[in-house]
């Protein structure tokens, strides 16, 4: 199954991100208006004649200045005061003000870049993207971040970044795309971060330890990715609420234990859901057959049990359906129509690579688990 989220990326998106498309309606915003005979602006704008180019120029020789290794020479042409002409750097007319021009994206992706962030970069107070993924960027992010009040698009996944969670996010008005996978932060995740109005939020791959929020159904993100965390507590009923956005839900190997509620069969504009890995007990809900857009559903290396619900094999879309090293008794003929699956390591009478006899019995002769309507366990019943 694809792990989304869970690999060192080439990108942020295989298509242009929503900051992106800012950047870029900016750009194009600028060509139209010249068409129109609409006011530009005038003449060759640097640091030395426009304000905005100036504090951007200090704040980009502040981040050259803190970057100790830069083994593709990308900012060895950050050099005086056409800060527009710098590599990685986009200008674009001033969201108030159409005469002057500013930064609106910095890009430096994939560029092998060592060192940190310079409190500096706070005076890029018009960038609407910034992209640092793929780099050895250490310590934090600068407690300057929420002067970034037009950022729509922050990626940083892919570095060294250390210490907890950059509570200055939850100060950004306009951020709509948070990626911090594949870093070294560590410790709680405020709950806020799930009412700020993401598109895309992705954790992944860092040592935060926190318990999911009942808040969390208030996220409209169409993608969340969790794997690879420490998580405790139960997935909310909450998570229904996200039925209209939610697209990919990915939390993978990250320690949850509990029973699968029923609201995660509400989310019918889920195409992606990976929830392998973990410590889930119980039954697939029979509501998870109202998925109709699922594609991939892993449930692999749980310990579920009981039968497969004919209705989720039976989903128009899904394509990929992983359900081993689990404790199931029976599938549907149907299910093994489905293009890809895997059912070993269960205890499904007549299919190969099956738990042996007496492993299944003693797990079928455990108390089962008792779900509290919170989807956590309860006493067993006994």
């Amino acid at each position: 199954m694809a792990m989304h989220g869970m690999r060192k990326k080439a990108s942020p998106s295989p298509s242009p991100s929503p900051a992106a498309a800012v950047v870029m309606a900016l750009v194009l915003s600028s060509a139209v208006a010249a068409v129109c005979g609409q006011p530009q602006p005038a003449g060759k704008q640097t640091a030395a004649n426009n304000p905005r180019l100036q504090r951007a120029y200090v704040a980009l020789q502040a981040l050259k200045r803190a970057i100790t290794e830069d083994p593709k020479n990308l900012t060895r042409g950050w050099c005086g005061p056409d800060v527009c002409a710098y590599f990685g750097v986009f200008c674009a007319p001033a969201p108030d003000d159409p005469h002057a021009l500013t930064v609106a994206g910095l890009d430096l992706n994939h560029g092998d870049l060592a060192g940190t962030f310079p409190e500096e970069l706070g005076l890029l107070s018009d960038l609407a993207l910034l992209h640092l993924n793929s780099n050895r960027f250490a310590g934090g992010l600068p407690e300057s971040l929420p002067k970034l009040h037009l950022l729509h698009e922050l990626d940083v996944s892919n570095n060294r970044l250390s210490g907890g969670f950059p509570q200055h996010i939850l100060c950004l008005p306009n951020v709509k795309y948070v990626d911090l996978r594949f870093n070294n932060m560590c410790g709680p995740v405020p709950p806020a971060i799930f009412d700020k109005p993401l598109d895309a939020l992705f954790l992944n791959d860092n040592h935060f330890d926190f318990e999911l929020p009942e808040n969390l159904g208030n996220s409209p993100a169409s993608v969340v990715v969790l794997a690879n965390l420490r998580l405790r507590g139960c997935i909310p009923q909450s998570v229904g609420r996200m039925a209209g956005t939610l697209n990919e839900l990915v939390i993978l190997n990250a320690g949850l234990r509990s029973c699968i509620p029923q609201e995660v069969g509400w989310l019918r504009e889920l195409t992606v859901l990976d929830l392998s890995f973990n410590q889930l007990q119980g039954m697939l809900p029979e509501s998870m057959a109202g998925m109709h857009k699922l594609e991939q559903l892993d449930v692999a290396h749980n310990e579920l049990w009981g039968h497969i619900p004919e209705g989720i094999c039976a989903l128009p879309s899904l394509r990929n359906f992983t359900y081993s090293y689990n404790y199931f008794c029976t599938e549907p003929q149907r299910c093994l129509d489905i293009r890809r699956i895997d059912d070993r390591q269960n205890c499904i009478a007549g299919r190969p690579d099956q738990r042996p006899g007496d492993q299944c019995l003693a797990f079928l002769h455990r108390p089962p688990p008792r779900c509290d309507e919170h989807g956590c366990f309860g006493p067993p019943h006994y």
